[in-house]
């Protein structure tokens, strides 16, 4: 049987794949390659890998006692971080050590990424205890990147207008030379002040009389000066929303400075849950997007201070781990003027 060829304008139009003279060409289709394509497989996965990963929780270390402020504190943030990941207990606390918080933070150090994501539950006076150079402190927070952070805004004030560098020294309240209130008396040093440390606990002593200067915290630090008859000299980094005001910022623009200011740090965070700067993008990320409603639902607690996350958080977080030359010239500073040094 003879083979029957297509004919007529339908058949010819469907096998003619010439294009009519002045006919633009059309623009080649890309080609994809096999790396190409499964790299953009494979971006396409990583967000969900990251959520996978934030599903199956995690630990948080958390400094003890099991009933201590670190401990409330860690059980409204896993609370909140499950309601973020809709999956309920998703955190495992692990209590380790004492409220200085050293003991926890200097074995999330160790810890190498096995077993899942890991937290810790890092107060402010911890990375005092590093930047001032004790040797029990074997941590070091610029290693790690803070999820939550509670913040309190903070102002160097004192009697009256803030004195010249003639005048009588100010006395200024320490508890001891390695505790964060020494802050304010390195402020006064930096500003060129003249001053004198005198032992105790600075608001005590300031409305006993006895100290003339100190730096204020707390979630609304001007209130606090004004009830203590004290006037506000500057206001102390805030990283969040600023405060209401025309208290000056503090100086900033020197590695002395910056030492100075992660000291005052140490008493401006209340509390922070970071976790290992190597964690993967894509697991950060899925446990950024858990910590959203943080912030609003932490609002309503008594003395938190403002409630931060991502880049406010990030701010916040790295004034209290400086420079190299900044941790230096505080720990000189200490052992300069108050002949401190780290056992």
């Amino acid at each position: 049987m003879p083979h029957s060829r297509p004919s007529g304008p339908a058949a010819s139009g469907a096998m003619n794949t010439r294009q009519p003279p002045g006919a633009p060409r059309p623009a080649p289709l890309p080609c994809l390659g096999r790396r190409a394509a499964g790299l953009a497989l494979l971006s396409l996965a990583l967000p969900r890998a990251g959520m996978a990963q934030a599903q199956e929780g995690g630990t948080m270390l958390v400094p003890g006692p099991e009933d201590g402020g670190c401990a409330r504190w860690a059980a409204r943030a896993s609370a909140s971080l499950s309601r973020g990941l809709h999956r309920p207990g998703a955190l495992r606390l692990t209590y380790l050590g004492g409220p200085d918080g050293v003991t926890a933070a200097n074995r999330f150090a160790t810890l190498d990424g096995a077993g899942g994501t890991h937290f810790l539950v890092l107060p402010g006076w911890t990375c005092h205890a590093r930047l001032t150079g004790a040797t029990r402190a074997r941590f070091e927070p610029r290693a790690w990147m803070p999820l939550l952070v509670n913040w309190h805004g903070a102002i160097l004030a004192g009697r009256g207008p803030l004195p010249g560098r003639g005048g009588a020294p100010l006395r200024v309240a320490i508890p001891s030379p390695d505790a964060p209130e020494a802050a304010a008396l390195a402020a006064l040093d930096l500003l060129g002040v003249p001053a004198q440390p005198v032992s105790g606990t600075p608001e005590t002593a300031f409305a006993a009389g006895e100290a003339d200067a100190l730096i204020l915290t707390g979630p609304d630090a001007l209130a606090r000066a004004q009830a203590l008859g004290a006037l506000p000299w500057y206001q102390l980094p805030w990283p969040g929303e600023a405060e209401a005001g025309e208290v000056p910022p503090f100086p900033s623009d020197s590695p002395v400075a910056k030492g100075v200011l992660a000291a005052a740090a140490g008493l401006q965070m209340r509390v922070a849950l970071v976790m290992p700067l190597l964690t993967p993008a894509d697991t950060v990320a899925a446990w950024r997007r858990a910590a959203a409603r943080w912030p609003e639902e932490e609002r309503g607690q008594p003395d938190t201070g403002q409630a931060l996350t991502g880049p406010a958080a990030a701010s916040a977080f790295a004034l209290l781990s400086p420079s190299p030359d900044a941790t230096l010239s505080y720990r000189s500073w200490l052992e300069r003027r108050l002949g401190w040094r780290p056992t």
